[in-house]
């Protein structure tokens, strides 16, 4: 076969790993990929050998030549079962498709049988090259001989290294620019731990829109939000961003983007959650900005849904198409919800999906509070593409748009940043994944039950839209799995009656009886039940007037509800009110529902959901299509 007559294939696989490229599959295993003049497989094995100095006219030369032939020829019918399957899958059945799978699956399970055959000749050969000089230890054990096994490893394999061997010098110079996935360069980088993470993320958060999406992960969440602003703001920017939003993250965008000595980036808010109210804010500051905006300046969009703390949902659909049909892009962070709640990337049309999600894998996701952990997903062009090249990308309304390879997130940032995950943190959040569909759904089943209970307290006002007369109630069923509400909520004991309001240092005495209970702990997202004071802690960089704006007061204390029983959780709350709170406003707790009262409605609330969930999964005839 002729170099010529071959096709010019795109590899999809490549693709979702986010180094996609263009190749002869022929050629693209020769050492010489691009400096070869050689058309054929027999050719560029020839040419094989003698690049690393073997005789052919040797026994060892011709069984070298012969296998490398092969494998030449292999590749050439490897990427032709590919094309054939991205082309097919869509066309055939569930039957098909599990058969395919398995016929795959085999072959690389007989590629992995082939490489292990070749270990021990080459570790002949190493041994022969070693000497009996001490100070060969230092070099360590030679890892290629080893790792092949770990192909059968059934979870990802924790990759602990900072860098990684290299085939030959155009496979690097080739993997330095981005168009060879198969040698991550630099742990920084990439790391094959750390890209089984973000190819699994991309799997829950997309579905099957997943190959056109790809991920970069970063050592934190705040990470991430710097990662994607810092890749999308150039100076004099504008972002219209929803009032209420992580502390941190209100932090780094009014001290840091906003700051005149920085990038000068003028910061807007909106209030309310509905798109009409959105798309008249965006409106105001299109015309308020009309200057720069002629300048060259851009308006973003940055959404937090649910939002930190009080767990308000926005209509995130309306205002994404509001956005787009303006030709603005739209951030959001949906860390609160997690993909299991509130699906964006799954929304059929894409001008209703964002432009970028983030996530704080910190948090529900991962699921302990054992590590910390962030990442980006985007559409693949926004987020690769190979060094020195460009791409043709469409818009969400349609329109087509030319993005060149600095103008991509890796580039633009990751590479240079060094905001990277490494593979043990990786590696956690992926064995967090497992079990995270389960926990959040237990999660917002124990928030129904434990915001109705305190708000049906005279004394304790509830920030929570499962309750009916919550303002964010409507969206809150039109726009989360089963209307259920994120697993936190917002308490104060605040009134315009002064009789009535809990003084801030009986609060305080309150807040500090809910030890060991209630964990008072920075974060949120673990398996135990967490409690802390915004305004002191997680938004203590919002000033007074800020605070108030966000409806956080000096004792509003966020709840992020965890997986034991909310009986158990309200059996210390009362408790510890009974200690702080009931010898200075006497009667307090007597206020409460009456026990009976709470068994009844968590084994309903338990039953209603859970039963509402199951209903919702595909049944057997669906799933047999």
């Amino acid at each position: 076969m002729k170099l010529s007559d071959l096709p010019v294939v795109r590899s999809p696989v490549n693709e979702k790993r986010g180094l996609s490229m263009e190749f002869d599959p022929i050629r693209q295993l020769s050492p010489l990929r691009n400096t070869t003049s050689s058309s054929d497989a027999g050719e560029l094995a020839l040419e094989q050998a003698r690049h690393f100095g073997i005789d052919p006219e040797t026994d060892f030369g011709r069984a070298l030549i012969e296998l490398a032939h092969n494998l030449y020829d292999v590749n050439i019918a490897a990427h032709d079962l590919g094309r054939i399957t991205f082309d097919g899958l869509a066309h055939i059945d569930r039957t098909d498709r599990i058969a395919w799978f398995n016929a795959k699956r085999f072959i690389s399970f007989q590629l992995a049988k082939v490489l292990d055959s070749l270990q021990n000749p080459l570790r002949a050969s190493y041994q022969s090259i070693t000497t009996d000089h001490p100070g060969f230890a230092s070099k360590g054990a030679y890892p290629l001989f080893d790792n092949v096994a770990a192909i059968f490893s059934s979870t990802p394999v924790i990759t602990r290294t900072a860098t990684y061997l290299f085939a030959c010098t155009e496979w690097v110079e080739d993997a330095f620019c981005g168009r060879e996935p198969l040698h991550d360069i630099y742990s920084r980088l990439l790391n094959p731990t750390s890209i089984s993470l973000a190819n699994h993320i991309i799997d829950l958060e997309c579905g099957a829109e997943s190959n056109q999406y790809m991920a970069w992960n970063f050592n934190s969440g705040m990470a991430a939000i710097d990662g994607v602003m810092s890749h999308l703001l150039s100076r004099d920017d504008i972002i219209l961003s929803s009032r209420h939003i992580y502390g941190g993250t209100y932090q780094l965008l009014h001290d840091w983007f906003a700051k005149e000595s920085k990038l000068g980036v003028a910061l807007e808010w909106f209030d309310g959650y509905d798109s009409q109210v959105f798309a008249d804010a965006l409106d105001r500051v299109a015309e308020q900005y009309a200057d720069r905006v002629e300048k060259g300046a851009k308006i973003f969009v940055y959404l937090e849904s649910p939002c930190n703390p009080h767990g308000y949902v926005l209509d995130v659909p309306g205002i994404c198409r509001q956005a787009h049909e303006r030709g603005h892009r739209v951030i959001v962070d949906p860390t609160v919800g997690t993909p299991f709640l509130q699906p964006l990337l799954k929304v059929s049309d894409r001008m209703d999906r964002p432009d970028f999600v983030l996530h704080s894998y910190t948090k529900d996701l991962a699921g302990t509070g054992t590590t910390t952990a962030g990442v980006v997903i985007g559409r693949n062009e926004d987020m690769f593409v190979p060094k020195n090249s460009s791409i043709e990308a469409t818009w969400p309304d349609g329109s087509e748009r030319r993005v060149e390879w600095d103008e991509s997130m890796f580039w633009n940032v990751y590479y240079i940043k060094g905001g990277f995950l490494d593979a043990d943190k990786a590696f956690e959040v992926l064995n967090g994944m497992k079990t995270y569909e389960m926990r959040v759904l237990q999660k917002a089943i124990n928030t129904v039950v434990l915001a109705n209970v305190l708000a049906a307290h005279p004394n304790i006002n509830v920030s929570c839209p499962i309750l009916k007369e919550n303002t964010n109630h409507a969206l809150l069923e039109n726009h989360m799995y089963l209307g259920l509400p994120a697993p936190l909520f917002t308490i104060d004991m605040e009134s315009s009656d002064t009789e009535s309001s809990i003084n801030s240092a009986v609060f305080k005495r309150f807040s500090d009886s809910l030890e060991p209970a209630v964990g008072l702990q920075v974060s949120i997202g673990q398996t135990n039940s967490l409690a802390l004071c915004p305004a002191m802690t997680t938004h203590s960089e919002l000033s007074d007037a800020a605070l108030l704006e966000a409806g956080i007061r000096k004792t509003t204390m966020r709840i992020s509800v965890g997986l034991e029983d909310p009986r158990l959780f309200l059996a210390h709350f009362i408790t510890a009110a009974k200690i702080a709170i009931e010898p200075e406003y006497p009667g307090f707790c007597d206020a409460f529902p009456k026990y009976s009262e709470i068994d009844a409605l968590y084994i309903d609330t338990f039953k209603r959901y859970t039963s509402k969930h199951n209903q919702a999964l595909p049944g057997i005839a669906e799933l047999m299509k």
